[in-house]
């Protein structure tokens, strides 16, 4: 019998033909105006949605043009955005696949270089004004309980333009990372004693909130994901105990939202885009306790997995989905090389980041298995 890593399984409103799902990758193949470059990110969506009932989920995509601070990065709130990823989604649909558009603010994370590249008077700002050290990022900011509100705003409409305008499959908040809503959730970066900090639940109301402006905006819970990293040192992150606050969040989120796509979870062993067990330091470190508490309710799990092990992860876990970044970049076929057992191709990180290239270099040039289905 197969592994339940190949068979289908419903995801929200979709029915996938199989568990390996793309994670969203940052590219910098954006222009100087944050539009997908057309047509190079447009083929390097639909390559990798080559096989039926492929779930993809798009790379972290800003919420505003003050939401970034980083070059090439694409946005999701202007009507040049919206049309080129209507054209790049329309592709993922004739090959019979899907795609979330990932919900992407930067919070400290930002560049000031990049801030004044769209307009020198964006701040760089945060819960609190704390800085991430040698991240070459200046202290942020803390921000208005009001522009907290404005924030809520930005990702409901950011929402309702990925899925009403370019007509995603839905979207994916994202909490993870040190982004924006992984600096409110951790005491590390939010230091506040208002409505928006001090306590496990106070930490936890600005996910909350930016979670049901988006529903409401999708109009179903069901075309809604969250991706979180209790454990990722990446970034200034890294709370001491993360347990407390993500079995608070986690359960909140399937109290409120019942019928929520997902929840994507990224593994201790992974810190942003690289490899790093936390484990050495914190052998306890797992993330079975958010699993208990999802269960039976879909669960994408990240973290440089291989096929052996994704395979394992699925059987043990019924409602389990794997999702794949690196290997997925120089694989564009993986779903079907994982099925067949096919040997990968090795990626280059080097062409991870090529910002603003529109060569497909190390991005729509990597080959396909001869005997998998193009």
């Amino acid at each position: 019998m197969a592994s339940r890593l190949f068979q289908p399984i419903t995801v929200g409103q979709i029915q996938l033909r199989h568990r390996v799902v793309l994670a969203p990758l940052t590219r910098l193949r954006a222009d100087e105006r944050h539009v997908p470059n057309l047509p190079v990110v447009k083929e390097y969506y639909t390559q990798r949605a080559t096989v039926p009932g492929t779930l993809l989920i798009a790379e972290g995509t800003m919420i505003a043009v003050h939401t970034g601070g980083l070059g090439a990065t694409p946005g999701i709130y202007n009507e040049a955005q919206i049309d080129a990823w209507k054209e790049i989604v329309q592709g993922v649909h004739e090959k019979d696949s899907f795609i979330f558009c990932q919900l992407w603010a930067n919070g400290r994370q930002g560049f000031e270089t990049a801030f004044g590249a769209d307009d020198p008077t964006f701040p760089n700002v945060g819960p609190s004004p704390i800085a991430i050290d040698g991240e070459g990022t200046s202290a942020p900011r803390e921000l208005t309980i009001a522009e907290i509100k404005e924030y809520i705003q930005l990702y409901a409409t950011a929402a309702r333009n990925a899925v009403h305008g370019a007509h995603f499959d839905g979207v994916e908040v994202h909490g993870a990372n040190g982004f924006l809503i992984d600096q409110f959730l951790q005491d590390v970066s939010n230091q506040r004693q208002d409505d928006y900090g001090g306590s496990v639940e106070r930490r936890s109301r600005f996910a909350l909130e930016v979670v049901r402006a988006v529903v409401d905006a999708t109009g179903a819970a069901e075309k809604v994901g969250i991706r979180l990293s209790p454990w990722s040192p990446a970034r200034g992150m890294g709370m001491n105990d993360p347990l407390p606050q993500f079995a608070h969040l986690v359960s909140a989120l399937k109290l409120e939202f019942p019928g929520l796509a997902y929840i994507h979870v990224i593994e201790p062993r992974i810190a942003g885009d690289r490899d790093h067990d936390i484990r050495g330091n914190k052998p306890h470190a797992s993330n079975d306790f958010l699993r208990n508490i999802w269960v039976p309710k879909p669960y994408i799990s990240a973290g440089g997995y291989r096929r052996d092990d994704a395979m394992h992860q699925a059987d043990e876990k019924e409602n389990e989905l794997v999702a794949f970044g690196r290997t997925f970049i120089s694989n564009p076929d993986l779903p079907a090389r994982l099925t067949n057992n096919l040997p990968l191709t090795p990626y280059d990180r080097k062409t991870f980041y090529l910002s603003g290239d529109t060569s497909g270099r190390g991005y729509t040039d990597y080959p396909f298995a001869a005997d998998s289905t193009r």
